[in-house]
């Protein structure tokens, strides 16, 4: 097309340059000019064409040029051209919004930090004052040397063995077993089941340690094997030197698995997300019932609850956090990977929106449950310091340096108003040493690598396949190996990896290139981005023809990899991970124990390899020219070989699974310990027959009505036969109201208790009637609409629903009611009487949120006045600050108007009427003006602060209450 001459010259100069600027991730800045000039053409190739991450491109530059048409060739160049620059200026502008983002969000963080530092020093002398944030930060010295600082710390040794502990893992997505593992099925079964796995049984070998259980999901599927819809299964049975007596009949590990979702399909991790309540249920049930056991077995009848439960990746976090707070144990969270880098990362491509990629990975949801965990944990473990301060960085409930003066302030025993930020503290992924074949000294050429390159014609004796599959790229097996072993994944960088071997005559002279990239078929039926690299690196081959010094096999068996590793080792090669980021790296530590140097990125989980290690060189990832001399200079000096490969395995110790759960226990032994202070059983000569604990449990599991009461969507035909009800025996109704009364009743001596056992008034008031129950209906009545709140028709509802289950005979007798509300006690006493309904007609009352519980009948003053549960006010008090959070609430809500800003507004009103000790309660007097609860969720998390936040009662009120309360925490509780 006429006037397509500029666009015809700018293509001709991609298509010149071939897919390069694509297939190949330049690390470095190109120089641009030719002669001190600008070029425009070299512009468009090297800036605007690489930073399209678009991996058909080059398959479009190829039609482009097959089109003899030149009509159409313009215009398909035209089309194309106008692609790339639409997709480079969207990636601008999501560049430039993620940056203000991260502008504001430091903003906020200091203002946090600020705001934190100034209520905490109030309470401070004027000695103490010094030690604010910024003194911590200005004498703060980084730590020389990688080690374990344990500081006041007992190391936990053999002299624990008496302690028996119960120690619980969850693990939800992927498919789990310990035999037979199919890692790298799905993106969901990868390296962290492996690690769950070994953790679990390396844990169970512990001295002190007694039972370990790992919670997964139950899969009943077609789709998958049918072990895993097997309910438990054994990974071991405790030390292997334990004497008979340490070994018990529930001693050791075992996977659990816990039914929840759909039973018959497997689900990826995305869509986990609401099915995650019920596996809560279903694990405290198993919780409940083991403990119970354990405490029969070992713990002369008292429950053995556990010592810590401790999620991996959001998923299993968020469902830690609500389980612990149910149990009242401490929390340990591993994220694994974790979802704000993730974003980040997803948003720097520019192929996605944020919006597309929360649609397709709810990342949003995993974002927020990462952060529920980090509210919840007493620690965090990470493997390295880089995941601490670049990755759990970017959390709102984190923060390095309000941590180190929130620990500083702790030790000297001084208030921190509730705020809390969770211990971080990096302990290395351990690893199975017990097959590594350690060979003091190895001659130049070994015995079995000799064998297999013989060339008299005889037969080699019998040596891992693998080997012969490397060796037949070969021309000369004899030289050093140079073993890369990774996904082809651009952010592996093994492209420039080869080009760094290819372009240095003497590495090439003096050494080997081996490439283990995963396993293939066909590189045309791979997913777009590992295609690219491996076309990239069979060009990058026959460029710098590098046949016979290069292998890259096809295929591979993970039982391979140990046999690929002694291969090089016996060639005295290297191992390098040329990655532009790696977050900790365990194939440097399978390479380390097989006697192998590594070379290895800077950035991340190296460098802490490396200060325990010592073993290698570090290098800069994207500098070709680092990576090719530090290669050479490994291979050609051999006392520098040889001092490495030493250094490797003399402290190679520090990674194994023993110094790891070592370390893990002395870490969590210096968490606050907490236990439940409720009772789960009542005594047995008191309760009936029919009563045991997995009936109690079905009240919780396995209830069979749940109503809930709105004022603007529920009608009473959704939520039960009115009509069968009322066609009920009179006699029968005014039998059950009898029964249920007399049951209720707290005065006289006896009551009957299901025509059995008989229960005593202190009893009656130690062990509420709702833990009896069978079947419970819970009302939550929370919903009003717009005209406010229409109690005649409520109570109305709440009457109906009330005399239809009494009115089935077959579920009445086993059936008592609870009430969860938003409403304080006294306006929820008011509103049952105004419907003549008695408060002793409840089992339960859960008021202000969950931040409250009664049970009337059990919980009573002299006068009949109810008071709330003391053990559950106790509960959840656990990191609960009333005053620092109602300032900073009142702080973040008012706004300053006016000349010089000294008029304060504020469109929130203290509600001392409904307020209590564990609800900070305020009236809404302009919502317009209201913040949204995630903002200031945010906020009060930047500050440490923890708590939930809500808007209630059709957004008139706005309530605060602590992190283990909730309504459904409540129920859970008991």
């Amino acid at each position: 097309m006429a006037g397509n001459e500029w666009i015809n010259g700018y293509l001709e100069a991609i298509l010149d340059s071939g897919a390069s600027a694509i297939d190949e991730n330049r690390p470095t800045p190109v120089n641009l000019s030719e002669g001190g000039h600008f070029n425009p053409t070299k512009y468009f190739v090297e800036e605007v064409v690489t930073g399209v991450d678009e991996t058909d491109l080059h398959r479009t530059w190829i039609k482009v040029v097959a089109t003899r048409n030149t009509r159409e060739r313009s215009s398909r160049l035209e089309n194309m051209c106008w692609r790339i620059w639409h997709l480079t200026r969207k990636k601008k502008q999501l560049e430039w919004e993620d940056f203000q983002r991260l502008a504001n969000r430091r903003l906020e963080r200091e203002q946090g930090r600020r705001d934190a530092t100034e209520d905490m020093s109030e309470d401070l002398s004027e000695g103490e004052k010094g030690d604010g944030l910024g003194d911590l930060v200005l004498n703060e010295t980084p730590r020389k040397k990688f080690q374990r600082n344990f500081s006041n710390l007992e190391v936990w040794s053999d002299d624990n063995k008496e302690k028996k502990l119960y120690i619980v893992l969850i693990s939800l997505h992927g498919l789990v077993r310990g035999e037979n593992m199919e890692l790298g099925r799905d993106s969901d079964t990868g390296g962290q089941v492996k690690y769950v796995v070994e953790l679990s049984r390396a844990l169970a070998r512990m001295p002190g340690v007694y039972r370990v259980d790992l919670f997964t999901r139950q899969i009943s599927s077609s789709e998958v094997d049918w072990s895993y819809g097997e309910p438990t299964e054994m990974l071991t049975a405790g030390p292997e030197d334990a004497d008979a007596t340490d070994v018990g009949e529930s001693s050791g590990a075992y996977i659990v698995r816990i039914p929840f979702g759909p039973r018959d399909q497997y689900l990826r991790k995305e869509l986990l997300w609401p099915h995650i309540q019920e596996f809560v249920d279903g694990a405290l049930a198993h919780v409940l019932n083991m403990s119970k056991a354990l405490g029969e077995q070992i713990g002369g009848g008292q429950p053995i609850w556990p010592y810590v439960i401790h999620g991996h990746y959001a998923d299993a976090g968020d469902s830690a956090a609500l389980l612990s707070g149910a149990l009242n144990v401490p929390m340990v969270l591993t994220g694994h990977s974790l979802g704000r880098n993730k974003l980040e990362q997803l948003l720097k491509q520019g192929r996605q929106s944020k919006e597309d990629i929360n649609s397709t990975y709810k990342i949003m949801r995993r974002i927020e449950a990462e952060e529920l965990s980090l509210d919840a944990a007493e620690l965090v473990i990470t493997s390295t310091k880089q995941e601490i301060e670049e990755q759990w960085g970017l959390y709102d409930g984190f923060d390095v340096k309000l941590e180190k003066v929130l620990r500083a302030r702790a030790r000297r025993g001084v208030n921190c108003h509730g705020r809390y930020m969770p211990r971080m503290v990096v302990i290395p992924p351990g690893m199975d040493f017990s097959s590594v074949e350690v060979q003091e000294d190895m001659p130049e050429v070994d015995g079995e690598l000799a064998t297999l390159i013989n060339t008299d014609g005889s037969s080699p004796k019998a040596v891992p396949a693998i080997w012969s599959e490397v060796m037949r790229f070969l021309t000369n097996p004899h030289k050093p190996l140079i073993l890369a072993l990774s996904r082809p994944d651009p952010k592996k960088n093994i492209t420039t990896l080869l080009k760094a071997f290819g372009e240095c005559r003497p590495l090439r002279e003096l050494a080997n290139l081996t490439l283990i990239m995963g396993n293939r078929d066909n590189i045309e039926e791979m997913s777009g981005g590992n295609a690219s690299v491996l076309t990239t690196v069979l060009k990058l081959i026959d460029k710098y023809d590098l046949y016979g010094q290069v292998a890259y096999p096809k295929h591979h068996k993970q039982s391979d990899v140990p046999d690929i590793y002694r291969l090089a080792a016996k060639t005295k090669g290297v191992f390098i991970n040329p990655a532009l980021v790696e977050p900790f790296g365990l194939t440097l530590i399978e390479a380390a124990a097989h006697g192998l140097p590594m070379v290895a990125t800077k950035n991340g989980g190296p460098v802490d390899i490396h200060r325990a290690l010592n073993n290698g060189l570090l290098v800069d990832p994207h500098d070709q020219q680092a990576i090719a001399s530090a290669l050479l200079k490994l291979v050609s000096e051999k006392n520098l070989w040889y001092d490495c490969r030493n250094n490797g395995w003399k402290n190679i110790h520090l990674f194994s699974w023993p110094e790891h759960c070592r370390t893990y226990l002395t870490r969590v032994a210096a968490c606050r310990m907490r236990h439940p202070q409720w009772q789960t059983d009542t005594p047995a000569d008191e309760v009936a027959a029919g009563e045991s604990l997995n009936d109690s449990l079905k009240d919780v599991q396995d209830m069979s009505l749940r109503l809930s009461v709105d004022g603007e969507k529920s009608s009473l035909n959704e939520s039960l036969d009115y009509k069968a009800a009322a066609s009920g025996d009179p006699e029968l109704q005014d039998q059950v109201k009898r029964v249920l009364s007399k049951l209720k009743k707290p005065d006289g001596d006896h009551q009957d208790f299901e025509g059995g056992g008989k229960l005593l008034d202190n009893v009656a008031s130690k062990y509420p009637m709702l833990r009896r129950r069978r079947r419970l209906i819970v009302i939550a009545l929370d919903c009003y609409d717009s005209e406010g709140a229409p109690e005649r028709k409520m109570i109305q509802i709440v009457q109906e629903m009330m005399k239809a289950v009494r009115l089935e005979s077959h579920t009445a007798r086993f059936s008592g009611f609870a009430l969860s509300t938003a409403m304080p006690m006294s306006e929820t006493v008011e509103f049952l009487k105004s419907g003549k309904i008695q408060v002793n007609e409840f089992d339960a009352l859960i008021c202000s949120s969950g931040s409250e519980v009664y049970y009337p009948g059990a919980y009573m003053e002299e006068d009949g006045k109810l008071f709330p549960d003391p053990d559950y006010a106790s509960h959840i008090d656990y990191r609960w600050g009333y005053e620092g959070l109602k300032k900073t609430i009142w702080k973040l809500m008012t706004t300053h108007e006016g000349i010089g800003k000294n008029s304060v507004s504020s469109p929130i009103e203290e509600d001392a009427e409904s307020s209590n000790a564990h609800c900070v309660s305020y009236l809404i007097k302009d919502p317009s003006k209201a913040k949204r609860v995630d903002d200031m969720r945010q906020k009060l998390r930047m500050r440490g602060l923890r708590c939930h936040l809500m808007y209630c009662r059709n957004s008139t009120r706005m309530q605060a209450i602590p992190l283990l309360a909730s309504r459904a925490q409540a129920l859970r509780y008991h």
